[in-house]
């Protein structure tokens, strides 16, 4: 599957990504490394997807003179992740906007079936009024992605962007079919999934290695 061309769809090939998507990799990364390169990968990939921020001139007094400058307008943006492994995104993202408001929304994978359910969602009001950015490690079947997008919709939500590290082509189709208004931000699209629908090559269970946990 072929997404180079699809709109609203971006795949970073900046070298300091893919180098720490290889460090992610590796399985002798430590959860304290591993931590870190989430938070680091979802920076660089943040000050991509928020290039569009809506700006508005401001009156600002330097110690030279007074003059009008843009600054970012209206409601701003609302960090959402999907817990819990979207959680390690979070950080890289605010250190960019600060000022950005955190919702919360979970999904669990049944084993059997790998279909995801909701268990929690809480959002920054007036959710309407801001640029979203659903984080999520690993876009795998699409799953999660497309009903936690979906109930975010349910509530309101109208601009929205869905930022991954790595992803399967099964899920980047899947989301960008169900949702094809929100704009996919992917730091490596790898091969394919395996039967039990984790990501080839992959890292693991992001989740698992993020918070140290098995």
């Amino acid at each position: 599957m072929d997404f180079a061309n699809e709109e609203n769809v971006t795949i970073f090939t900046h070298p300091l990504i893919q180098h720490k998507i290889s460090r992610l990799r590796d399985k002798a990364t430590g959860t304290n490394e591993f931590r870190k390169l989430v938070e680091e990968i979802a920076m660089l990939e943040g000050f991509e997807a928020l290039g569009d921020l809506p700006l508005t001139d401001v009156e600002v007094e330097t110690p030279i003179e007074k003059c009008m400058t843009p600054m970012i307008e209206g409601r701003k943006l609302a960090i959402v992740p999907i817990l819990r492994a979207g959680l390690g995104m979070v950080s890289g993202v605010l250190a960019l906007v600060p000022s950005a408001k955190v919702g919360h929304i979970g999904m669990y994978r049944d084993e059997e079936t790998h279909e995801p359910h909701e268990y929690y969602c809480k959002l920054p009001k007036p959710i309407n009024e801001r640029v979203i950015v659903v984080t999520d490690p690993m876009l795998a079947t699409g799953g999660s992605a497309v009903d936690a997008i979906t109930q975010i919709k349910a509530h309101g939500g109208v601009k929205i962007k869905f930022m991954c590290i790595i992803a399967a082509p099964e899920g980047v189709k899947r989301l960008h079919e169900a949702h094809p208004d929100v704009q996919i931000y992917i730091g490596h699209l790898d091969r394919e999934l395996n039967e039990n629908a984790y990501i080839c090559p992959g890292l693991g269970d992001a989740g698992d290695r993020i918070f140290g946990t098995k």
